[in-house]
Order: C-alpha cells, then sequence, then structure tokens
C-alpha cells in the first residue's frame, strides 16, 4: 500500500498541467505534487498514475515517490483564484501525491545526452503502458541531480477507458516515431530482454494492489474491486512478452495528428502552437 499523509498547506497551483496539480506540504514535513480526484480527468488517471509509476518503480526506473493524501477542502480558503478553490471543494478525501523534485528541470532532447540502454527501457516501458505522452511535444521527463526521472503516467492504458475492448486494444502496435528519446538510438531489444521477464503476474497484482478500493468502486461491468484489479493485470501480463516486436521507430511526423485521448489533445494544443510559434520566428530570423 501507498503510504497515506494529510495535507498541511496547499502552496502553489502548478499551471501547465491540464489537470491543474498543485504542490501541498503534508505532515510528515514532505513536498508533493497533488493531483486531484475532482479534476476534469477523473479518477482514472490516478489510477494509471499509481499502476504505471509503480510498476516503472519496481523495473529500476526513476519515478518520484507516490504517496496519497488526504486533503481538507479548507486549506485551500485563502486561495484567491476560484478555479482552485472549485477544485479543492470537489477533491475532499483522498488524493494522490507525487514526491516534488526541487530544482529539478523538465527535459530537453537538444540539452541532455541518453545512453541507449536507457532510452530503450523507457521507450520499451511506454510501449508496454501504451504511453501516448512522452512524446517531443510533451516529454513528461524530468533532470534531477543528473538523471532522468519519469512523471505523469495519467494518459496511459488507453483501454481502462472502454473495457470491452480492452484486450484488443492492449494487442494494438506502439508507435514511438515521436518519442521524445526516439533520436537517442534506444535499444529496445536489450530492455526487452531485461524487463519483459520481470513482469510477472505476481508483480502486476502487487502493483494493483496500491490502488485505493475508493477509485475503483462503481466502475460499469464489474461486480467487485478484486474483478477490476484482475482486468488490470491482464493486459499487461500479455502485452509485455512481445511488445517488442510491434514498437516502430521511423522518422519523427511533426504534422501528425496527437494519438492522446480529448482531454489531452486539448490540454496539449496551447504548448504545440507555442511551439510552433517560436519555430517560426526562429526561421524569420
Amino acid at each position: 500500500m501507498l503510504t497515506e499523509v494529510t495535507a498541511t498547506r496547499y502552496v502553489t497551483p502548478l499551471r501547465e498541467g491540464g489537470s491543474l496539480p498543485g504542490i501541498v506540504e503534508a505532515d510528515d514535513l514532505g513536498t508533493y505534487v497533488m493531483k486531484f480526484t475532482g479534476a476534469g480527468q477523473g479518477r482514472k488517471t490516478l489510477v494509471a498514475e499509481v499502476i504505471c509509476g509503480e510498476l516503472g518503480r519496481r523495473l529500476g526506473l526513476r519515478v518520484p515517490e507516490l504517496v496519497t493524501i488526504q486533503l481538507d477542502p479548507v486549506i485551500g480558503l485563502a486561495e484567491p483564484d476560484q478555479e482552485v478553490q472549485e477544485l479543492l471543494k470537489a477533491s475532499g478525501g483522498l488524493n494522490l501525491g507525487m514526491d516534488y523534485l526541487p530544482g529539478s528541470l523538465g527535459f530537453d532532447p537538444l540539452a541532455y545526452e541518453v545512453e541507449p540502454a536507457e532510452a530503450g527501457k523507457v521507450v520499451w516501458f511506454d510501449a508496454l503502458i501504451n504511453n501516448v505522452d512522452r512524446s517531443w511535444r510533451n516529454p513528461n521527463m524530468l533532470i534531477w541531480h543528473g538523471d532522468l526521472w519519469l512523471i505523469d503516467h495519467g494518459a496511459t492504458m488507453i483501454w481502462h477507458h472502454n473495457w470491452p475492448g480492452a484486450q484488443t486494444s492492449a494487442a494494438k502496435p506502439y508507435n514511438a516515431s515521436d518519442h521524445v528519446l526516439a533520436p537517442f538510438g534506444p535499444d529496445i531489444a536489450a530492455a526487452a530482454a531485461e524487463l519483459a521477464p520481470r513482469v510477472t503476474e505476481e508483480l502486476l497484482f502487487e502493483v494493483v494492489a496500491d490502488v485505493p478500493d475508493e477509485w475503483l468502486v462503481d466502475e460499469p461491468g464489474f461486480r467487485t474491486t478484486d474483478e477490476l484489479r484482475r482486468a488490470y493485470v491482464a493486459p499487461l501480463l500479455a502485452r509485455a512478452g512481445s511488445v517488442h516486436e510491434r514498437i516502430t521507430l521511423d522518422a519523427p511526423t511533426r504534422t501528425k495528428p496527437s494519438q492522446a485521448p480529448g482531454w489531452l489533445v486539448e490540454r496539449l494544443a496551447p504548448q504545440q502552437a507555442s511551439g510552433d510559434e517560436q519555430s517560426s520566428k526562429g526561421g524569420v530570423r
């Protein structure tokens, strides 16, 4: 089970996230990036964060520590932003926290080198969980103390948004052409040889057990939370053994429409437009 803490102070919102995560302090004296159950994407993004974040950590990838955070909305009464106040009011109870990495920098492929072995592990892992949100448009990686850290796994396991088609969706290939680490020559074969045997049924059940029951209840088509946990295990277990054979690494297609779900496309659109504008200005010079 994840460690549970209680939020004691809401520090500031992080505006770059579509779900409006915020930095909070907790009663264990830790500082966390908090993601809210009341955000527009809903609790499934938190489920994905836990399953994929904890799976990545158990496979040896660097993922900031995750905790569950009890939130009393009263701590946001002094917050002047009405949108933030409404989010806090809608998120009373158990939320998700990610260890805040002070001084970390967003990953820039032009400024940092990544070895093919490490790049291969990240690309293989993203293919396993079908991560559509680690592209050049939005890397979702940090550099902290010189190391590469993976964050933001809410847009993974797309199949859990349509359970009847989960097995079919999980069998699909993974196009990594636009993956932010594609230019670093990721050694996917070596990554698969090392990591795939470690993705066992036992490990996956251990990971899904970290998801709080209250984020799993009342899922249509499932009678119990245990039944739903088994449904999360099945596609990942089936995918692990052969997904490396279905990873495509072609030239980046910068005009290709995003394959992300609708809410994520809306979040990325302003960032992509800003990047295109900067590129255009650079060309004029």
